[in-house]
C-alpha cells in the first residue's frame, strides 16, 4: 500500500519519500502495480478516485479511457486561464479550483507538475498599483491640492512586469498548496536551459528529485531574462522553447509524463475558428489531420495562438505523452475540468496515434440522422417491408443468433444476477415473439409519418396543414436485453427516426448480430445507415452530452441506469421512468377468486420487470378473513418474501420484518403489504409512495372501481388486471421502447406514435400578413377542414 498522505506541513526526507520513487531518476515503467490502490480520505467537494496507475513504457495512451492510469501529469496553465479580464491581475477564484484539482490527483498517489503564465499580469497589476501611488503623492506635493488630475500610467514593459510578478506568483500558489498540505517549488527556465546539456541534466536532477520528495513543481519561462526564440531551432526534432506551450511540450517528453493538459480559453480545438458559424469542437485528433483545420488568432493574452498548441501537442504526442486541450475558463467546467480529464470523460480534444477501426460516435450520429431523413421520406409499404424481412431474418437466422447468446450467457455466468441472466438470455420462443411484434409494428406504420392531424383555412387561397414527422435521432441505451435490439429499431424504421443504440458489454456478441440483421433489412431500400450500433468506448455521460446530434434519449434498464441519464442528460429530453413501484389495492368487495390469480400473475410471473407488483394495498376489513389467508398462503408458497407496511404491523402479534421504505422497488420476490380503510386512503397511499407508473384495484364494486380509475394519477390504471398487462406488445402496440411517467409528450407505454412529433405545412399564393391588417383588404377565417383517411390496406 502506498504511504499515507501527510497533512502537517513539510515532513523530514525519509517520511517524505513514496515507495514507486526509490531513486533519482523515476523512469516511465516504474509504475504502481494494480494490486498498490492507494486508500485516502475525502477532504474536498472533488471525490477521491483509487485506480492502478500503470502502462507500457514510452507509449501514449490510446483512448481516453486510459487516461485513469495516467501517474506523472504536466498541467499547463495559459495566460488567459490565469489571468482576469481585463488582464491587469490574476483570476483567483478559478487558480484556487485549479490548485484544489492538482491537489486531489497528488494525494491519489500522481506526480503532478504546473506549467503557469501569470507573472507577467501579477507584475502588471503591481507595477500599475506603484506608479499610481508614485504619481498621487508627486502631484499632491507639487499642485498642494487635494484634487488629483487624470493620470496617464506609461506603458509597461512585460520583461520589467515578469520580474515584479514572479515573487508574488509563486507566493500564491504556495499559500494555496499549503491549504492541502502540499509542498510546491518553483523553477524558471528559458530556452538556453534545454540547449545546454549541463543544465538540462541539471534540470532533469532537480524535477525528479522534487518529485521524489512529493513535492509539486511550478514551472515558467523566465519573462524578465528569455532571449527569442532561434528562428527554425525546432524543425531538427526538438521543439524550441518559445512560450509556456512549447515549454510544457518539452518539459512533458524530457520528463517522460504520461499526460500533459493544456488549458485555454477555448473548449478545445476546433476544425475553424471558434465562433464560426460551422466550427465544429474535434474531439480526437490524430497526426496528419493538420490539413482539416483552419486556425483562428491567439488568444487575447499569451505568447501562443491554438496553432501553437496543436504544434506543441504534436510534438509531445511523438515523445510518447499523451495530450488534452480544453477549456480551463468556462465557470461550470473549470471546477472540475482536470479531474474529469484523467477520469477520461470527454472533456476538450485529446490527441491519439490510433485511429479506431469505424467511425466516431459523431459520425456515427450524423449518418443516423441523414439515413434517418432518407427512411423518412420513403412510401409506407417500404418502411414496412424493411420491418418485415427483419422479423423474417430473426427466425431464418435463429441459430446463429442463439449462438452469439450463448457466448454472452457463458461470459455473464458468476457475473451477473439470476434475474439479469434471465433478461440476458434469448430463446426460440422469444425470437418467435420478436418476429409477431415486429409484424404488427410493420402493420401500424402505414399511417404513422406523414399523417395529417388538423387541416385549416386561415382565409382564401391559404391552407394550412398539421402533420406527423419523426423526432430525429434518438440514443437508446439498454442492459442486459438484446431482445430490445429489434424492438426498438422496428420503431425507428416505422416512424422515420434515426437511432443510435448502447447495449450493455454483457450482450456484445447478441447485439452485434442483431445489429447486422437489422441494416440487412435496411439495405433493401439503402437506408443502411439510419440505425447504428455504438462499439466506441464512449461511457453513457459522455453520449449524454451531445445535445447537438440526439434529440431524445431513451434508457432501457434499471432504475439506476434511467438516474443516472436523466442527472446526467444535458439539454436532451429523456423518456423513461426512474421507478416502477407498482401498487394493487384489494378492496373490501373483492372477488375471492380474482385476488389470489392477479397477485400471483402481478408479483411471481417476472418480478424484475417495472410493471410487476411491488405494494399490495389491502382494505382494514379483510384482515383474518379466509380470502386474506389465501393470499398469504400463496405468497408462502411462491417463496414470496414479505415486508410489513407500519399499519400492518401493528395489527399483528409476530410480524414479518418491518418495511425500511414504503417506496421501494423490490425487483424480486419480496412484496411490501400495508393495511388501508378505504379507497380514498388507498389513492392517497399510491399518490404518496409511488412512481405513477402502474397501479391496480381488484374489486366487484363498479363505482369504486371507476373512481379509482379516475382520481389515481398514473400512466398505467387498470381493474381487475395484472399489472404485467402494463406492456406495449399487450396493449397491440406491436413493442414500446419503454414506459414512460412524464406528463409531457408520452406516457405509459411508448410506441410508434410516442416517436413522433409534428410540424406545419402552410400553402398560399402571395399573402402578406399586411393585408390582414385594420385596413386591409383580407380577412381570417379559421375555418376547420376534413382530415384525408389515408389507406391503410
Amino acid at each position: 500500500m502506498l504511504s499515507q498522505v501527510y497533512r502537517s506541513g513539510f515532513k523530514p526526507f525519509n517520511q517524505r519519500l513514496l515507495p514507486w520513487a526509490q531513486s533519482t531518476a523515476v523512469s516511465r515503467s516504474n509504475r504502481v502495480q494494480p494490486s498498490a490502490i492507494r486508500h485516502v480520505r475525502s477532504w474536498s467537494n472533488i471525490p477521491f478516485i483509487t485506480v492502478p496507475l500503470s502502462r507500457a513504457h514510452g507509449k501514449s495512451f490510446a483512448h481516453r479511457s486510459e487516461l485513469k492510469h495516467a501517474k506523472r501529469i504536466v498541467v499547463k496553465l495559459g495566460s488567459a486561464v490565469v489571468t482576469r479580464g481585463d488582464e491587469c491581475g490574476l483570476a483567483l477564484g478559478r487558480l484556487a479550483s485549479i490548485v484544489e484539482q492538482v491537489s486531489v490527483l497528488q494525494n491519489q498517489g500522481r506526480e503532478m507538475m504546473l506549467v503557469t503564465s501569470g507573472a507577467v499580469a501579477f507584475g502588471k497589476q503591481r507595477l500599475r498599483h506603484e506608479i499610481l501611488l508614485s504619481q498621487s503623492v508627486r502631484q499632491a506635493l507639487h499642485s498642494g491640492q487635494n484634487q488629483l488630475k487624470e493620470m496617464a500610467i506609461p506603458v509597461l514593459e512585460a520583461r520589467a512586469c515578469a520580474a515584479a510578478g514572479q515573487s508574488g506568483l509563486m507566493a500564491l500558489y504556495e499559500a494555496m498548496f499549503t491549504q492541502y498540505s502540499i509542498c510546491a517549488a518553483q523553477i524558471l527556465v528559458t530556452n538556453l536551459d534545454f540547449h545546454d546539456e549541463q543544465k538540462r541534466r541539471n534540470l532533469n536532477g532537480t524535477l525528479h528529485e522534487l518529485l521524489r520528495m512529493n513535492i509539486v513543481p511550478i514551472v515558467n519561462t523566465n519573462d524578465a531574462v528569455v532571449p527569442p526564440a532561434e528562428p527554425n531551432s525546432d524543425l531538427q526534432g526538438v521543439i524550441s522553447v518559445k512560450d509556456n506551450d512549447s515549454l510544457a511540450a518539452r518539459l512533458a517528453v524530457e520528463m517522460k509524463t504520461d499526460l500533459l493538459i493544456v488549458l485555454s480559453d477555448v473548449e478545445g480545438l476546433f476544425d475553424s475558428p471558434p465562433g464560426s458559424d460551422d466550427a465544429k469542437l474535434i474531439d480526437i485528433f490524430y497526426p496528419g489531420d493538420q490539413q482539416s483545420v483552419t486556425f483562428g488568432t491567439k488568444s487575447r493574452v499569451g505568447m501562443g495562438g491554438m496553432e501553437a498548441k496543436v504544434k506543441a501537442a504534436l510534438w509531445a504526442l511523438q515523445g510518447g505523452t499523451s495530450v488534452v486541450i480544453a477549456n480551463g475558463t468556462h465557470p461550470k467546467v473549470s471546477g472540475h475540468v482536470i479531474t474529469d480529464i484523467v477520469e477520461g470523460k470527454k472533456v476538450g480534444t485529446f490527441f491519439s496515434e490510433v485511429k479506431p477501426a469505424g467511425p466516431t460516435v459523431e459520425q456515427q450520429g450524423e449518418m443516423a440522422r441523414s439515413g434517418g431523413r432518407m427512411l423518412a421520406t420513403l412510401e409506407p409499404e417500404q418502411r414496412a417491408e424493411i420491418i418485415h424481412h427483419l422479423a423474417d431474418l430473426l427466425t431464418d437466422q435463429r441459430d446463429e443468433i442463439l449462438l452469439a447468446n450463448k457466448k454472452d450467457l457463458e461470459e455473464a455466468e458468476g457475473r451477473l444476477a439470476a434475474p439479469l441472466l434471465k433478461r440476458l438470455s434469448l430463446s426460440t420462443s422469444k425470437l418467435n415473439s420478436l418476429a409477431i411484434g415486429l409484424r404488427q409494428i410493420a402493420a401500424s406504420s402505414q399511417d404513422s409519418v406523414g399523417r395529417v392531424l388538423r387541416r385549416t383555412r386561415v382565409a382564401k387561397n391559404l391552407e394550412l396543414e398539421q402533420v406527423t414527422v419523426p423526432i430525429g435521432v434518438l440514443l437508446v441505451i439498454f442492459e442486459s436485453r438484446p431482445d430490445c435490439l429489434p424492438q426498438v429499431a422496428a420503431l425507428a424504421i416505422a416512424s422515420g427516426n434515426g437511432l443510435l443504440l448502447k447495449g450493455g458489454k454483457e450482450a456484445a456478441h447478441s447485439n452485434r448480430i442483431l445489429h447486422l440483421l437489422t441494416q440487412e433489412a435496411l439495405s433493401i431500400h439503402g437506408v443502411k445507415e439510419a440505425v447504428q450500433l455504438v462499439n466506441t468506448r464512449e461511457e453513457v455521460e459522455d453520449l449524454c452530452r451531445l445535445d447537438k446530434i440526439i434529440d431524445l434519449i431513451i434508457p432501457r434498464g434499471s432504475s439506476q441506469l434511467v438516474r443516472d441519464i436523466q442527472k446526467a442528460a444535458k439539454g436532451i429530453p429523456v423518456m423513461g421512468h426512474s421507478e416502477g413501484i407498482c401498487h394493487m389495492y384489494v378492496d373490501s368487495e373483492a372477488s375471492v377468486d380474482k385476488v389470489t390469480r392477479l397477485v400471483r400473475d402481478s408479483k411471481c410471473e417476472y418480478p424484475a420487470a417495472c410493471n410487476a407488483l411491488e405494494t399490495l394495498l389491502i382494505h382494514r376489513d379483510l384482515l383474518r378473513t379466509p380470502l386474506f389467508d389465501q393470499i398469504i398462503d400463496m405468497l408462502r408458497v411462491e417463496q414470496v418474501k414479505i415486508h410489513a407496511g407500519p399499519k400492518f404491523a401493528s395489527y399483528l402479534t409476530f410480524s414479518p420484518s418491518e418495511v425500511k421504505s414504503l417506496r421501494t422497488e423490490y425487483g424480486d420476490l419480496e412484496l411490501c403489504i400495508e393495511v388501508v380503510d378505504s379507497v380514498q386512503e388507498a389513492i392517497d397511499h399510491i399518490h404518496k409512495y409511488g412512481s405513477s407508473h402502474t397501479d391496480v384495484i381488484v374489486t366487484e364494486n363498479e363505482k369504486t372501481a371507476e373512481f379509482f380509475l379516475q382520481h389515481v394519477d398514473s400512466a398505467c390504471v387498470f381493474w381487475n388486471a395484472s399489472t404485467r398487462f402494463s406492456d406495449g406488445y399487450r396493449f397491440g402496440l406491436g413493442a414500446e421502447v419503454g414506459i414512460s411517467t412524464s406528463r409531457i409528450h408520452a406516457r405509459g407505454p411508448v410506441g410508434l406514435e410516442g416517436l413522433l412529433t409534428t410540424k406545419w405545412l402552410l400553402r398560399g399564393q402571395d399573402h402578406v400578413v399586411s393585408d390582414f391588417s385594420e385596413h386591409g383588404t383580407l380577412k381570417y377565417l379559421h375555418e376547420n377542414l376534413p382530415v384525408p383517411q389515408r389507406n391503410t390496406n
